[in-house]
């Protein structure tokens, strides 16, 4: 699968994988001062960079680093960002800080991962029953700890 990365703005970093068993590619912040992230604050920082899925069949999602989440509390504001087939604009990542310190992000920096995943376009059918199963209706938690 081929994926087409347009770069919008100087300094704009191709997204890589950094392993060749890595799942997802780093994408980087693009601007041209850092940003500092206070606590409990959103941001939305720019990557510079375009892609064109090759069909409807494929979805990217963009993560959150784990570094940056279990060493300084920054996750993406949004959980997971999905980057539909048919968009073109620039990939922005909204970051917040979760922790009491503020926190700044570099130009260059690896703010968040991409992944490319195939798509199961769901046909919806109204029912007036569901089957049976042995979890049934229970709900969060309900499965123990």
């Amino acid at each position: 699968m081929k994926l087409k990365i347009k770069l919008l703005r100087e300094g704009a970093v191709p997204p890589r994988y950094a392993t060749e068993g890595a799942a997802a590619m780093d994408l980087t912040a693009c601007m041209d001062a850092p940003v500092t992230i206070a606590p409990r604050q959103l941001v939305t920082l720019p990557t510079g960079l375009a892609i064109a899925l090759p069909s409807a069949e494929y979805v990217a999602l963009v993560f959150a680093r784990s570094g940056l989440g279990i060493k300084h509390g920054i996750a993406l504001s949004n959980g997971v960002g999905v980057i539909d087939s048919d968009y073109r604009g620039e990939i922005q990542v909204g970051l917040t800080n979760l922790s009491d310190t503020p926190y700044t992000v570099q130009p260059g920096d690896r703010v968040a991962q991409l992944a490319v995943v195939p798509v199961a376009r769901a046909q919806v059918e109204l029912a007036d029953e569901l089957d049976d199963t042995a979890r049934g209706a229970g709900g969060l938690g309900s499965t123990g700890q």
